[in-house]
């Protein structure tokens, strides 16, 4: 029987990480679940074991990247065949766990990546975010030559052969989005985009606030004319 494993990267969500793991737990009740505690100064640690999850607790925040990676590096050593990521703030609708891993758990794809933006009534992100948002999606899309709706989204599933390429140096830890599905694509592996449901965060937390966002531009830009201009990485 195939081993699957879903990660959820978390800071400071103690006020949710257990209602979010309950509900994958009616969903998909065989799943194992391991929450990436990144450095939180609450008790999102002991919330998240109050209701079966493994914790992996960093001793300080590393950000999101590093902490997926942990998850990542996890799966690899402890031998799982098939791994699922979701945010621990409850945007991801856990609902969609079966219609995510279908397609990676029958061999149609390496990496399912769900998108808001396919059918599923989901929230409406800023003008601004939606902007910026559909400007990446139109530059992957042409650079991959495949159409893709939502490439900043975290809810994915993917196979081994992923995990093991995503447990690598090659992985973008800080902003692992749009070059992160460009650096797939030359390596060879498959993507599809599946229908999701996602809900606005309730914190209001976002990775692209402050200055952030202008940083991310150039960095993303540079990310992935960098990864244009090295050798291609195949991987068996």
């Amino acid at each position: 029987m195939s081993k699957i494993l879903l990660i959820i990267p978390a800071y400071n969500e103690e006020t949710r990480i257990a209602d979010v793991i309950l509900r994958i737990r009616e969903i998909q009740p065989d799943l194992s679940i391991v929450v990436i505690n990144d450095g939180s100064r609450d008790n999102t640690a002991e919330a998240a074991r109050s209701v079966g999850a493994v914790v992996i607790s960093h001793p300080f925040n590393l950000g999101y990247g590093v902490a997926i990676q942990t998850g990542y590096k996890y799966a690899l050593a402890k031998g799982y065949d098939f791994l699922v990521q979701m945010d621990g703030d409850g945007q991801h609708d856990a609902a969609f766990i079966p219609q995510i891993l279908a397609p990676v758990l029958q061999g149609d794809t390496d990496l399912a990546l769900g998108s808001r933006f396919l059918g599923e009534e989901s929230y409406d992100p800023s003008p601004v975010r939606r902007t910026g948002m559909a400007f990446f999606c139109k530059l992957v899309s042409l650079l991959i030559g495949t159409h893709i709706t939502d490439s900043t989204s975290g809810y994915q599933a993917f196979n081994r052969r992923v995990i093991r390429f995503f447990s690598t140096e090659i992985f973008p830890w800080d902003y692992p989005d749009a070059d992160l599905l460009l650096t797939l694509h030359r390596a060879g592996f498959r993507i599809k985009e599946i229908p999701v449901r996602m809900y606005a965060s309730v914190s209001g937390k976002s990775m692209h606030s402050g200055l952030k966002p202008i940083y991310y531009i150039f960095k993303m830009l540079l990310s992935m004319f960098v990864t244009l201009l090295r050798k291609k990485d195949i991987v068996d």
